[in-house]
């Protein structure tokens, strides 16, 4: 834990990769270094995008290498590091499918995320926009974009057909001390659901009582109803014990120090009913990052990965400079 804190503080790969390559033994190695850099600079775990395969790839042998991964960090000294997740459903791996076999797959794939999270982090939380595919925008029959009234009244079905997947995914979540946080992404990313509201609303329709959200500032800022609504879903997760991540991320994706981040809901709203961890989330500018989010800015390049660039930030500089300002403005 934090000491100066008290919680746990998570820092996200997004800023090195969207795919630890487990069966990469020489990657592993730059994971490695990664982690050990920034566990001495003070954070207590990090979370990791596990990327999808190809669909001829059996779920059973992606866990298996992520089996590997773990004992190559314990081998490191890393066995006490802690771990979350970060997962998204596809365009063939989709819950919300209105084929019951596809669903079927869809199943499948979630719940080997749940066994690599729980391989990984052991008691822990996958979170993503993992109900909806991410980024896979409905069309008409004639390829015209569905959007507005029209797009919202196409996700009722896609949610109604999600429910029996994700009750029976939750239980066998429950089961392995895995806590499901689903993550709402800004309509231009991806289809709904978009905002805190439509995830509490999806997960109080279902008959397992467990299942919870992710708050992110990037995107409560980008995609939302406005400060009093959302301080009102917050109350709302917290009564119903589901706010169970915070992401504080910059709404560029960038730096988090002297950002336009919402510290006000962080400190007044979130601060005094959460007892999670924090989780400090940049997306850097490396593939695929960079042309799905059409990044202009520059890369913070990457100790050990990429050459040094005299007078610019590095990545290790922007997680420290997050961290401390997480420090500033929490306590």
């Amino acid at each position: 834990m934090n000491a100066k804190l008290g919680r746990d503080v998570f820092f996200s790969f997004f800023m090195f990769t969207a795919d630890l390559r487990p069966q990469d033994a020489r990657y592993s190695r730059v994971l490695i270094d990664h982690l050990k850099a920034l566990t001495d600079m003070g954070y207590d775990g990090f979370d990791v995008h596990i990327a999808a395969q190809p669909t001829t790839v059996d779920h059973k042998l992606e866990v298996d290498h992520y089996v590997g991964l773990k004992k190559v960090f314990e081998q490191a000294g890393l066995g006490e590091v802690k771990f979350t997740t970060n997962v998204g459903t596809t365009r063939t791996f989709d819950p919300t499918s209105p084929y019951e076999e596809q669903r079927r797959q869809a199943l499948s794939y979630l719940k080997s995320r749940v066994d690599i999270t729980h391989v990984l982090g052991g008691d822990s939380i996958m979170s993503g926009p993992f109900i909806y595919p991410y980024g896979v925008f409905p069309v008409t029959d004639t390829d015209e974009p569905i959007w507005s009234d029209a797009l919202q009244d196409w996700m009722k079905p896609r949610y109604d057909a999600a429910r029996s997947v994700f009750e029976e995914l939750l239980e066998y979540a429950a089961a392995r001390e895995v806590k499901l946080a689903v993550e709402p992404v800004k309509s231009w990313e991806t289809p709904p659901p978009n905002m805190v509201s439509e995830v509490l609303d999806f997960l109080e329709g279902l008959e397992h009582p467990q299942g919870g959200v992710t708050v992110d500032t990037a995107q409560v800022v980008m995609e939302s109803q406005g400060p009093s609504v959302l301080k009102d879903n917050i109350a709302r997760a917290v009564r119903q014990d589901r706010l169970y991540y915070v992401h504080i991320s910059a709404p560029d994706r960038g730096a988090v120090k002297d950002s336009w981040i919402p510290w006000d809901v962080v400190s007044s709203e979130i601060e005094p009913v959460y007892g999670g961890p924090y989780l400090i989330e940049v997306f850097n500018a490396i593939p695929p990052f960079d042309r799905s989010m059409r990044m202009a800015r520059r890369r913070f390049w990457r100790p050990g990965e990429d050459d040094p660039v005299p007078g610019r930030d590095s990545a290790y500089d922007v997680a420290r400079a997050a961290l401390e300002e997480l420090g500033e403005r929490t306590t």
